[in-house]
Parts: C-alpha cells; sequence; structure tokens
C-alpha cells in the first residue's frame, strides 16, 4: 500500500500503458471491446511488479519453508518476467509490435512449465493425484503432461479475466485465500504463509485497481499469478477442486476457447464479444455490475470448492 504510489507515479510519468487492442486473434476488428475501452487507453500496466516482488522479499526475508515455497515463488518470479517483457514490447512498441507473439509466449510457458513438471516428477517422486472422496489416483509419467496442461490454462486463464477493472484482483485473492486454508489443515504451514501473501499483496494491488483503476496489473502479474496458483494446487494435490475454486477463470478461458472455435470452423460468433465479462458488458452490464457479480460467484465457488477440499481428504 505504502509503495503503490511511487509506482503509479512512475507509471504515469513514462507513459506506461498498453494499445489498446483494435484486432482479435482471429483477425477480425473488435467492435465491441474497442468501443467499450478506449477510455482506458492512458491507464498503465506492470502495477503486476508489485505483487511479485513484495511476495518475493517477504516470502525470502521470513525464510519460509524453502522445501514448500521454492516451487512457486520460482513460477512467479519466472513467469513475472515472461510478463514484464511481453508488457515492455506492448508498451515501447519494439519493432512495431504489441506484445510477445501469442506462440511465441506459448513455447515459452509450455518450457517452465515443463521445468516445473519434471522437478515434481523426478526429484520430488510425484506421480498421484487426489480424488476428493476417493482417495489418491496413481497416473504415473501422465502426470507430466498434466502439470504442464494446469500450468498453461491457470496461467492463461487468470491473464484471460484480467480485462475488468478489479475482476481479476478480486478473484485471485479469494483463490489464493482457499488455497492458504487447504495448505494450513495439510500442514503445510510455509506454503499457507505464501499464498497468504499473495492475498495481502493481490489486495494492495486491488484497492487501487477498483473501478475506475488507477493502473492495471498487466501480463508480469497476471500470467505469473495464474501459473504460480496452478502450481500451488498440484503441491496441495488439489488440482480437481482447482476448477471448482477459479471456476470463473475457467469460464473465462471457456469462453475465449468456444469463441475462437466458433468462428474458425463455423463463421459464427457464440458471444458479442469474449471473454464472456466483454459479452456481458456489449449486452448493457455496467462493469462494476460484471465485476462485482463474478466476484460473487468466486466466493460461492471458492467456498464449495474449500468444502470438498477439507471433507474429501481421506
Amino acid at each position: 500500500m505504502l509503495l503503490t504510489p511511487i509506482l503509479s507515479h512512475f507509471l504515469y510519468k513514462y507513459r506506461v500503458w498498453k494499445e489498446i487492442k483494435t484486432e482479435a486473434i482471429t483477425g477480425e476488428k473488435l467492435k465491441y471491446f474497442s468501443k467499450l475501452h478506449k477510455k482506458k487507453r492512458h491507464t498503465p500496466v506492470m502495477a503486476g511488479i508489485l505483487i511479485w516482488v513484495v511476495v518475493a522479499i517477504i516470502t525470502l526475508l521470513f525464510n519460509y519453508s524453502r522445501s514448500q515455497t521454492l516451487l512457486p515463488l520460482f513460477t512467479l518470479i519466472s513467469v513475472a518476467i515472461l510478463g514484464l517483457v511481453d508488457d515492455y514490447v506492448n508498451v515501447r512498441g519494439v519493432g512495431g509490435i504489441k506484445g510477445i507473439n501469442w506462440k511465441k509466449k506459448m513455447i515459452w510457458l509450455i518450457i517452465l512449465g515443463a521445468i516445473g513438471a519434471w522437478w515434481f516428477y523426478d526429484k520430488l517422486g510425484w506421480n498421484t493425484i487426489h480424488i476428493p472422496g476417493i482417495g489418491l489416483y496413481t497416473i504415473g509419467w501422465w502426470y507430466i503432461p498434466l502439470f504442464i496442461f494446469i500450468f498453461i490454462s491457470s496461467a492463461n486463464a487468470v491473464n484471460i479475466t484480467d480485462g475488468l477493472d478489479g475482476l481479476a484482483g478480486g478473484l485471485l485473492s479469494i483463490a489464493f485465500g482457499a488455497f492458504s486454508i487447504i495448505a494450513m489443515v495439510q500442514g503445510n504451514l510455509g506454503l499457507a504463509l505464501f499464498c497468504g501473501t499473495v492475498v495481502g499483496a493481490v489486495l494492495a494491488y486491488t484497492w487501487f485497481n477498483i473501478f475506475p483503476a488507477r493502473f492495471f496489473m498487466g501480463d508480469t502479474g497476471s500470467l505469473a499469478l495464474g501459473a504460480t496458483l496452478g502450481v500451488v494446487a498440484m503441491l496441495t494435490n488439489s488440482v480437481i477442486v482447482l476448477i471448482i475454486i477459479g471456476i470463473v477463470f475457467f469460464l473465462e478461458l471457456a469462453s475465449s476457447a468456444l469463441q475462437i472455435f466458433s468462428k474458425k470452423v463455423f463463421k459464427k460468433k457464440i458471444f458479442l464479444s469474449a471473454p464472456m465479462h466483454h459479452h456481458f458488458e456489449a449486452i448493457g452490464w455496467p462493469e462494476t455490475k460484471v465485476t462485482m457479480r463474478l466476484w460473487v460467484i468466486g466466493s460461492v465457488a471458492a467456498v464449495i470448492g474449500l468444502a470438498i477440499a477439507l471433507i474429501g481428504r481421506g
């Protein structure tokens, strides 16, 4: 909270704002998005720096259990650097490019996810998933592609959700709060404290990101926090529960995927604008109404997911 005014001063001073997207990933003009968000043209990004730097400093300063925090902290910092480069390229328009090409970004995410998967499978010997109410289920080497899939999906889901003032920040606080409780119940105090630290940093950011936003977290925040959420779910062996706790994130991801598929295959749009929060805007919902209703859904889903995780530990 204390560092935010300093960071926002420099972000505005050096005009650290992105170009508003005018074309969809499929190539056509973005009719609704451009109209609804042109007023945000001069809102700076990269505020995610505040989140991951503060989390890293506090985690290292208080020396949380290294065995429990090394992987999520590595994920947070490494993916944050990837997102930071993407934000910088977009802001400065290096070579006229608006951000890193999505294919190149995906390759880097696969590489980072593969490093984490190898560490879990080879170094830690993890090859099981927990199904609530049933118990552990051995999947052998399939653990590696599963880890990479969760890593990439979670990163992109949060990244896509970060499109309205306060939306991603509120939902991330809820999700990491739920996983902090799960880790605590499992006896993973270091991981629980790490998740709590993320919640605190994200809430400080969200205080200034609530409508009208002073700044946005950018890819250096959303990609990193999404990937870290996936790793935390794997560390607590709660990947099934992640889908419930993070239901809004994955609905947002699914809505974008369905929109792209429909346009490429059937040449028709399912939503007026994707992801789904933009569709709700397009049909006339005020931005704040969309955000707060999705917060409500995220809160209910987190409670349900938390109950399933705790009751179904077995």
